[in-house]
């Protein structure tokens, strides 16, 4: 039972946001969670101590004090200094992005810690909500800076985003119409930029009304390899903006291309915490943030929200804290109870639908499935069937029956091998991380599923 949640201070080069606000320490305290911050882990996002104080927090004075708690909520993966605090009876929820970062993923399956990544809570219509803020505060970055770096003291072209009277306005080409794609082409048209936006999903650029609500000024292209190369050879600024759900980004603008861009154009990869797009970047640091490669400069900072910490804070809490309020065994309670219920009104038919739409049934569900670490760290677990009648007091055959994943092929797996199910259950759900963290709300769990077996 989480019981303590703690909040270190981001040690990440020029990282300043903070993981918890004021007002999320409230609710967890509203729970009886005591919530513990590290001195002057919201300096950087303008929240001091006292701040902290004031909702009910406790200061404590190191990194290892906040590391110390049941629960451990962050901005940004752990760094090196920080693998010495991963343990098996963690609970971390934070951005991980382990494409990128394979050392993270070596340094949390060592460590047997249950580990949620932000970026990869999916909703059942395939939206990142944990993700999407902050690609939004980076897609409007992007221009932003991409201008910053184009003016000629900055080592750019000289060009002016907006052109002027009788001049031809900046050329912006963006990859990707993404959360980050379609916020920085919709800030690049508000500078008054010439801007080209690339999508290989033709659905996206139709159901985000780019060409209704911007009128052609913003001119919208299938992305293909030729159209790509056409377009960055006369390019001011390009911004990649390509994401693969918990995956690496494609690499779609080649060495080749970069060199045929014109010289002091400056490329902003928003995917580079994502392995990047553009094959000639490499990451970068807010201190340090650009270099120049065949003449085009490359702004590649990993962690561009911190850029603004006060703004991003407040969007990134907004949007995690009730996912982390819901770990809470009081508020999860509620949730299974409510798929308990779902599953005895139509059994065999639970998932997001019928279960509901809040953010409890949701981790309700993510308990079964990406709480446990799935896309995350994957620790396949042998003998499905006696984990589950051990948890939950109830049989393989009754906890397929009653829970139905919201994911068609496995839907479909288990109907035509029944054979098989139990190893490919343990691939998806990791159940030896997922039994770790239901120990914690043993209570509960038994609780429902006592509930479920009542209702046959």
């Amino acid at each position: 039972m989480i019981n303590t949640v703690g909040v270190p201070k981001e040690i990440k080069t020029a990282e300043h946001r903070v993981a918890m606000t004021p007002d999320g320490v409230r609710e967890f305290e509203r729970l009886g969670v005591q919530v513990y911050v590290e001195t002057g882990a919201g300096e950087g996002a303008s929240i001091h101590d006292a701040d902290y104080v004031a909702a009910g927090a406790t200061i404590v004075p190191t990194a290892a004090d906040a590391w110390a708690q049941q629960m451990v909520v962050k901005v940004k993966e752990p760094k090196a200094e920080e693998f010495g605090f991963l343990r098996p009876d963690l609970t971390l929820f934070t951005y991980l992005h382990l494409a990128a970062y394979p050392a993270v993923a070596e340094a949390l399956l060592a460590s047997r810690c249950a580990a949620l990544a932000y970026e990869t809570v999916q909703l059942p219509g395939g939206a990142l909500p944990l993700l999407a803020p902050m690609s939004e505060v980076a897609g409007r970055l992007a221009p932003q800076m991409g201008a910053h770096y184009l003016e000629r003291h900055n080592g750019g072209r000289g060009v002016l985003m907006g052109g002027a009277p009788g001049v031809q306005p900046a050329k912006v080409v963006v990859l990707g119409a993404g959360n980050v794609g379609w916020n920085s082409a919709w800030i690049a048209a508000g500078m008054e930029a010439e801007v080209v936006l690339f999508d290989k999903n033709l659905d996206r650029l139709r159901l985000r009304w780019v060409d209704q609500i911007n009128k052609g000024r913003i001119v919208t292209l299938a992305s293909n390899r030729g159209a790509i190369e056409r377009n960055l050879a006369d390019a001011d600024l390009v911004i990649g903006a390509v994401l693969v759900a918990g995956g690496r980004a494609p690499v779609v603008v080649s060495d080749d291309m970069v060199r045929g861009m014109k010289k002091g154009a400056v490329i902003v990869d928003v995917a580079v915490d994502q392995g990047g797009c553009i094959e000639t970047i490499h990451e970068t640091t807010h201190n340090d943030p650009v270099y120049e490669l065949h003449g085009v400069l490359h702004y590649a900072v990993g962690n561009m929200p911190g850029a603004v910490p006060a703004t991003s804070t407040q969007a990134l809490t907004n949007a995690t804290l009730p996912y982390t309020l819901v770990c809470h065994p009081a508020l999860a309670a509620t949730s299974i109870k409510a798929l308990v219920q779902a599953a005895r009104e139509k059994p065999g038919q639970l998932n997001y639908s019928s279960a509901g739409s809040g953010t409890g049934t949701h981790l309700a569900m993510e308990m079964f499935k990406s709480m446990a670490s799935v896309n995350i760290v994957r620790i396949p677990y042998k003998g499905t069937g006696p984990a589950v009648n051990e948890l939950l007091g109830l049989s393989f055959d009754q906890f397929t029956r009653a829970v139905v994943l919201p994911q068609g092929e496995f839907a479909r797996f288990l109907h035509d091998k029944p054979a098989d199910r139990q190893d490919l259950l343990a691939q998806l759900l990791g159940l030896d991380v997922y039994a770790r963290v239901a120990q914690r709300a043993r209570a509960v769990l038994l609780d429902a599923a006592a509930g479920l077996r009542r209702g046959g």
